[in-house]
Formats: structure tokens, sequence, C-alpha cells
């Protein structure tokens, strides 16, 4: 059976203007994920959403891994949910950054207090209840990113991929490999590290998870590398 490895992108730059970008640590988690899988993997073929984010973890990932790489091709299927939508819906107040990083730096652990709204929001987004109010509601980012991940088994022909990707399709495609309820999905949501390693194997139409959220590479090079937003 060939593998698809699901990379979820390295560390993006919360609370600046241009989220959709490594920081400095992501860049940092990508080169070493890269060295890792060197001498591991030999893929035919590398696949990534359209964002900033997913180009430059296999950018930093390929200085690691100091052998050519196939040139990352797009499946927009694999891109993340909007989070900042999703969040305005259930705080309208943080619909400005402003307000959010203003209300953020109030309490002792900003960290904590955002993972709280995040979750919060995304249990609200995930009910069912008020889909008219997102541009795409949970039950449509899942058919997005099970059509790309069904069209991606197709295209890669039995070879392995690298996957450049967030945590949220990581997540869903976790979910129809083990036919999880959507609250368990959203458990393994918030744990999906930066430039973990999920694997897939793959036959033909037929699909078995064999690793989810590998990031050992991390823990061996560095573990304040660990991160998780």
């Amino acid at each position: 059976m060939a593998t698809l490895h699901l990379l979820r992108h390295g560390q993006a730059s919360f609370g600046n203007e241009n989220y959709d970008t490594l920081s400095a640590r992501g860049w940092e988690q990508g080169r070493v994920l890269g060295a890792w899988l060197a001498g591991k993997v030999d893929p035919a073929l590398v696949v990534g959403g359209s964002m900033q984010r997913h180009r430059e973890t296999i950018a930093a990932l390929a200085e690691g891994f100091g052998a050519p790489l196939p040139d990352m091709q797009v499946m927009a299927g694999f891109n993340e949910f909007d989070h900042r939508q999703i969040i305005s819906r259930y705080r309208p107040q943080w619909a400005d950054p402003r307000v959010m990083a203003r209300d953020l730096a109030a309490v002792p652990t900003p960290a904590r207090a955002f993972q709280q709204v995040f979750v919060q929001s995304l249990q609200r987004w995930v009910s069912g209840t008020h889909d008219g109010e997102y541009a795409e509601p949970w039950c449509q980012f899942k058919r997005r990113v099970l059509t790309a991940f069904a069209q991606l088994m197709d295209r890669a022909e039995g070879a392995d991929v690298l996957v450049a990707t967030s945590g949220g399709p990581i997540t869903v495609v976790v979910q129809h490999l083990l036919a999880l309820p959507d609250s368990r999905a959203l458990a393994l949501n918030e744990v999906i590290a930066n430039t973990s390693v999920t694997r897939v194997l793959y036959s033909g139409d037929r699909s078995s998870l064999a690793v989810f959220n590998n990031y050992s590479h991390l823990e061996a090079a560095d573990a304040s590398l660990v991160t998780f937003r």
C-alpha cells in the first residue's frame, strides 16, 4: 500500500496582521520535519492547499530535506476553514482584531483564553444550527475536504505523497477513516501539533489510518518547537 503523509503546517503568525505566514519557529519546525523525513520517504507527488502557510511549510521542509522534491501542486480542497469568521460569529466584537488583542492582553493567560473561545466557536459552527451564518458551514467543509482526499488518492495512483495542509482537513480525514462523531473530531482538532505527521495507507479506493499526529521529530530536536497554535 502507498502512503499519504498529511502534514500540518508550521506555526503561523498569530497576532500579526498577516496570520497566513509562518513564524520564525514555524520555519524551523518545517526544516526539522524535512531533515527527519529525509531517507524515510521518497515522494512522487507533493501537494498542498493554496494558503501561504502551506507553501512556506513545503519550502522549509525542502530546506531540511536536502534533496530535490517535486514541485508542490495546489489542491485548494485541503485549505483550512475560515477561523476568523467562525470566531466572529460566536463573539462578534472580535471581528475587529484590535478588540480581540485588547481583550486577550487583559487576562493572565491569553493563549488559554483564546483557546477557550476558539473551541466554543467551533462547537457553534459544527452544531449545524447556525449554518446560514457561515460562508462555508461545517457540512460543506467536510464535503470539500473529503472530495479532495478522494481525488488525491485517484490522482496519486499508488505513489507516496506529501500533503501540506491544516488541522481542520486532517481532522476531517481522520474522522472519516475512524467513523467518529463530530464531538470526537473536535477533540482531535485541539491536539494536532504544527508540522505533525498523520499517515494514511491507501490502495485504490481503500484507505486506513496508520499514524496520527506524530511530532516526535520536534521533541527529539528541541521540545520548545512543539506548538499547537
